[in-house]
């Protein structure tokens, strides 16, 4: 197949870590026989430098314009005291409600040789694998009114949560989708004992599960669902929520696999989809060849799965990482004495060596 992909490094270790997984794609479309262009765009803080803009709209109509797009990160302390509106992450938002990407996928899966580099016990953590499906244009990060206001004794800061119908019953959907091809279980995360917004939410959430009666559904508030992915997160399938609420129960779930570097993501919408790894853009270890690529890698597995259907690609990468960690090759967040700690291009250099070779 032929098939356009925007790439879009960004900042901090963007810069290192997707020209990793273009390494990859290609490997893979050497061994498969597909054609892939890869068409780079600016975005966040070196958009900012260039432009004054951290979304200019030539990169916008590139990601409208391609098959698919791959993100590495954005951000930095360079760029914190700009105003909010034009801060390097309203790329992020920007892009996410110029695309019209609404579900947010995020897998946590344990790899069994980096059982050990997580800080939670073994028998806690075996057989790990659950999927956040968190909502992604909706909610506090886009609700009216916003914004700091002058007042009498000083000022306050505003923010918004705000739900739709709409909004909810289509990422419930994307959740109830892919329970159906796991294990058929949803955890709906919330706050609707104190929160209208979360009420709602809860209330939609019921009514769509009408349609997937093969799916079991249950209601867990936020707080308890942060304590019982520490506790026991075998519990969970498919966890469901809010834009603020998966932001950060997504973070929390990525540390139960040993790194925040192994975890990829997938942004989806009706027309198109952005893949990007969960991590930021780590300024201070930025340019050092250090960063995992591994998540990075990763989320173009679920591009390939997700956009173009390329199962079988898709598998022979994920083989290609398993291999790499088995053969014990780590990145310096994962390092230990029993392992071989390599930069960022030798950790994506052995696993293209994998992939052709298998």
């Amino acid at each position: 197949m032929k098939a356009t992909i925007a790439t879009l490094p960004g900042d901090g270790v963007g810069q290192e870590i997707l020209p990793a997984a273009i390494n990859v794609l290609e490997a893979i479309a050497k061994r498969f026989g597909h054609s892939f262009e890869f068409v780079p765009a600016i975005v966040g803080g070196a958009a900012i430098d260039a432009t004054g803009q951290p979304l200019p709209e030539e990169t916008l109509n590139i990601a409208k314009c391609c098959d698919s797009v791959l993100l590495g990160a954005v951000g930095g302390p360079k760029w914190e005291g700009l105003d909010y509106s034009i801060r390097p992450e309203r790329a992020l938002l920007g892009l996410r409600k110029e695309l019209g990407m609404y579900g947010n996928l995020r897998p946590a899966k344990l790899f069994p040789m980096l059982a050990d580099a997580s800080t939670i016990k073994l028998e806690v953590l075996k057989d790990l694998d659950l999927l956040v499906v968190r909502e992604l244009t909706g909610g506090i990060y886009f609700g009216e009114p916003r914004g700091i206001q002058t007042t009498e004794t000083g000022k306050r800061g505003i923010n918004t949560e705000v739900y739709t119908t709409e909004e909810i019953v289509r990422v419930a959907r994307i959740a109830f989708e892919a329970a159906q091809k796991r294990n058929q279980h949803v955890t709906s995360v919330d706050k609707a004992n104190v929160l209208e917004s979360s009420e709602l939410w809860r209330s939609v959430i019921i009514e769509v599960h009408k349609d997937y009666s093969d799916v079991r559904l249950d209601h867990m508030y936020v707080d308890n669902c942060a304590m019982q992915l520490i506790r026991n997160p075998r519990q969970f399938d498919v966890i469901v929520t809010t834009n603020l609420f998966g932001d950060i129960l997504s973070d929390e779930a990525a540390m139960l696999t040993g790194s925040i570097g192994m975890l990829p993501s997938a942004s989806l919408g009706d027309k198109h989809a952005m893949y990007e790894p969960v991590h930021g853009s780590a300024p201070d270890i930025a340019g050092r060849d250090i960063a995992n690529p591994i998540a990075m890698i990763a989320s173009s597995v679920m591009m390939l799965t997700h956009s173009f259907h390329l199962d079988a690609e898709a598998q022979a990468i994920d083989a290609g990482i398993y291999k790499a960690l088995e053969q014990g090759y780590r990145t310096k967040d994962l390092e230990s004495p029993s392992c071989i700690t390599v930069g960022t291009k030798e950790m994506s250099g052995h696993i293209v060596a994998a992939i052709l070779t298998s």
